[in-house]
This record gives structure tokens, C-alpha cells and sequence, in this order.
């Protein structure tokens, strides 16, 4: 077996274990196969995502997206926001398994925006909003009334927090952050520490970090 082959075979094997681990539908995981499909082909023409092998993507960007539906009732949230979305990791992934989501990309870069709108509109995704500016604008600026905030692989706590600060319109949600076991909270970000929850992402454990307002 050649290298694509064996790496389809293997991908193949993770979307269909995916499927099972999040009890997707039929047209959930055809959706995610899609997105997978497109993500590869984008990367080649633009640096979209470092991890470039289909079966690597599946775990380590979808799983470790949806993992945080195991501890998040997501059927009592109506609109969420990822910061720094990327790729639309966790955003995207979250939108497919949760479709009543109204879902609010926040992405800076045009190649990476682009990439999402093409997505959108290949796997059928409704009320997706794409956001153009960065973090500390949206903060002052968008109007929405927004459950939780999303940042995996964006930017650092101490800059997130400032969702919290009195002046903020969102000062009342709550952000969950993805971090490696090790992660420890700053003097800036540590007060606004509700609870940290440890996961395994295949054999590595990580962790959920959820903020709230202090009280």
C-alpha cells in the first residue's frame, strides 16, 4: 500500500470512529469527510493548517474541536464565537454537529475567511457569521448576544480576558480556552478561573480552561 492510499485508509478509519464517538448522522459525517477534502485541497495553494496528513487532521483538529461537547450542553446555547478560528477549528466543527448554532468566526486573515465562506457554502451551513477584524475590535464594536467564546490555538488568556472587563459588552459570557495539562493561569487571567477540566486526545491529556465573569 502506497502513502496516499494508506493515508486515506487511515483517515477513512478516524471519520468513521468520529462518527460513532459523536453519534453523527449520516449527512454530519458525509459533511465532515467534505470538509476534510477541502481542507487539504486549500492547504496545498495556502498555509491554512501546519498539519498537512488526513488521519492527523481528523483527530487532532476534529476530535479535539468536539471533544467539548462532552462537557458543554451545547442544545441549551443559541449563538457562540470562536476567536481566531483559522481553519474554523472549533468553530466549524462544532457548527456541524450543533447546526441551530448561530456561530461567529472571528478571523483577521483574508485566504483563511475565504476558506471558511467556501466551506460554509459547500457543507450547507446556515447562520454562519464571518467576522473580519481582530479580537480588541470585536470587543468594541459587534453587537451580538453571544452564550460562549471559543479560542484554541489563538490568543493568550490574558488578552481574552479582556471579554470580561466592565466595559465589555460580552462581560457576562463564557470563554473556554484548549491548553496542554501543564497550562498554569497568570496573575492577569487567573482570578476569572472557574474550573479546568483534563481530557485525552488519543493518548495525550489536555484540558479545558472556562472562564467566567468574576463574582
Amino acid at each position: 500500500m502506497d502513502k496516499h492510499h494508506l493515508e486515506s485508509s487511515l483517515a477513512s478509519a478516524k471519520l468513521s470512529s468520529l462518527a460513532t464517538k459523536y453519534n453523527l448522522t449520516a449527512a454530519q459525517a458525509n459533511q465532515f469527510a467534505r470538509y476534510l477534502e477541502l481542507l487539504i485541497e486549500w492547504n496545498e495553494k495556502f498555509n491554512l493548517t501546519a498539519i498537512t496528513d488526513p488521519h492527523t487532521i481528523v483527530e487532532y483538529h476534529f476530535d479535539d474541536s468536539l471533544a467539548l461537547s462532552q462537557y458543554v450542553d451545547f442544545k441549551k446555547l443559541s449563538t457562540t464565537a470562536d476567536i481566531g478560528t483559522g481553519a474554523g477549528f472549533p468553530g466549524l466543527a462544532l457548527k456541524i454537529l450543533y447546526p441551530h448554532l448561530h456561530m461567529i468566526l472571528i478571523e483577521v486573515n483574508n485566504k483563511k475567511r475565504s476558506f471558511l465562506a467556501h466551506v460554509a457554502q459547500e457543507l450547507g451551513l446556515e447562520n454562519i457569521t464571518i467576522y473580519p477584524f481582530d479580537w480588541r475590535t470585536f470587543l468594541r464594536t459587534a453587537d451580538y448576544k453571544i452564550d460562549y467564546f471559543f479560542a484554541r490555538a489563538s490568543l493568550q488568556p490574558e488578552e481574552l480576558v479582556r471579554v470580561f472587563k466592565p466595559s465589555s459588552a460580552y462581560k457576562d459570557a463564557t470563554l473556554v480556552y484548549w491548553a496542554s495539562k501543564q497550562w498554569k493561569p497568570g496573575t492577569i487571567e487567573g482570578p476569572f478561573v472557574e474550573k479546568e477540566i483534563v481530557y485525552k486526545l488519543d493518548s495525550v491529556e489536555r484540558k479545558f480552561v472556562f472562564f467566567t465573569p468574576t463574582k
